[in-house]
């Protein structure tokens, strides 16, 4: 692009203020996700009886407004990010209590709500949404402004989780805990306070296990395989060892046509069968390095508020993307959670495409704290 230096227009200041590597690199995660669903989508959806392109589609249909979004808010300050995560959040604790009474129950949770004949997960807007907005409260109390900052961000915490535990989507809510502990530890967490923190969310996490049929299920058949069905999580693991170093080729992999979640959840293991170790770990290494990328800008921030926010906002995408991952090559117990960018699913890549744009705008070199 032949934009000047010297350019003062908005998109001049952005093209030199933005994170142009990790913006070429999301990007190339969002096609490689397209190119995933074309792969992985017809055997699913010929056994629902659909056309064989109905997944590919749809999905391409939201990359667009996906990448727009993301180019579009990354265009916004600091302020602008803080205010649209507040209106996001809001609207995504209402749908959030929405699917308690109108939700679409599949496969024991009710986790999604239809409107205007689109089926929305409230739960993946909520996260990066609820990552500003912390970020900003934290940042605040720290600054000495004239709000509880830190009594706000624990009950929002509360509202937030205990409306996922309702539904009930444990994943979701153990990734809001570490966007919740990290901020809370950078804005100044005593240490006794860390240690009750990790305490805490280990009991809650033994807790699940009575408390939740489908947790104490999953965990069980992660450590005793013989105790229920393994079928997905052996065919993933099929999947990886016919793939070899360089996979069957694209298009070739035939475990897809007997896992039921390949386009989504399992979209790794397809990758694993089809392009090999080689790839996926390139793919590992994508993800890594949009991490660390993060990382570096944010150490380089004098922002308290873009700081705190961002990290957050590369918590829940570094941690869901291990998740996914993990749990595909059964290293942690299975848990339905979308692979950024790279799984089937409109809600998620909406709400990715808006936290990278937010991820973008927080970490853009700022001459000034604009707060």
């Amino acid at each position: 692009m032949a934009i000047a230096r010297n350019d003062t227009s908005v998109l001049g200041r952005w093209w030199w203020t933005v994170d142009r590597w990790t913006l070429v690199a999301v990007t190339v995660l969002a096609v490689l996700g397209l190119l995933m669903t074309l792969s992985a989508s017809p055997s699913v959806a010929e056994r629902i009886g659909v056309d064989p392109l109905h997944f590919v589609r749809k999905q391409a249909v939201l990359l667009l407004p996906a990448l727009v979004a993301m180019l579009g808010v990354s265009l916004m300050d600091p302020r602008s990010v803080r205010r649209l995560a507040l209106m996001m959040l809001g609207g995504s604790i209402l749908l959030l209590i929405g699917t308690l009474f109108i939700g679409a129950e599949i496969k024991g949770a009710t986790r999604w709500v239809s409107i205007a004949g689109f089926t929305v997960q409230p739960s993946e807007f909520a996260k990066p949404a609820f990552a500003v907005v912390a970020g900003w409260l934290f940042a605040a109390r720290r600054l000495g402004e004239p709000i509880p900052g830190y009594a706000l961000a624990c009950a929002l915490y509360a509202l937030v989780v205990g409306l996922l535990l309702l539904q009930p989507d444990v994943g979701q809510a153990t990734v809001v805990t570490a966007i919740f502990g990290v901020q809370f530890f950078l804005a100044g967490l005593p240490m006794v306070l860390v240690i009750l923190m990790v305490m805490g969310s280990v009991s809650a996490l033994v807790g699940a296990y009575f408390v939740f049929p489908h947790v104490q299920s999953r965990i069980d058949r992660f450590l005793d395989p013989t105790a229920g069905d393994t079928y997905q999580i052996d065919k993933a693991r099929e999947a990886f060892m016919n793939g070899g170093l360089f996979g069957r080729g694209p298009g070739e992999g035939i475990v897809k046509m007997s896992i039921p979640d390949s386009h989504a959840d399992f979209v790794f293991a397809v990758a694993g069968e089809e392009f090999g170790l080689i790839a996926c770990l390139l793919i590992v290494a994508l993800f890594a390095f949009i991490v660390m990328r993060g990382f570096a800008r944010v150490l380089q921030d004098n922002d308290l508020f873009a700081v705190i926010a961002a990290t957050g906002l590369l918590v829940q995408f570094g941690l869901q993307s291990l998740i996914n991952m993990a749990s595909t090559l059964s290293l942690i117990p299975t848990k339905g959670m979308t692979l950024p960018f790279l799984s089937y699913g409109g809600s998620s890549l909406l709400a990715l495409g808006i936290g990278m744009g937010m991820l973008l705008a927080l970490t853009r070199r700022r001459l000034g704290v604009l707060s």
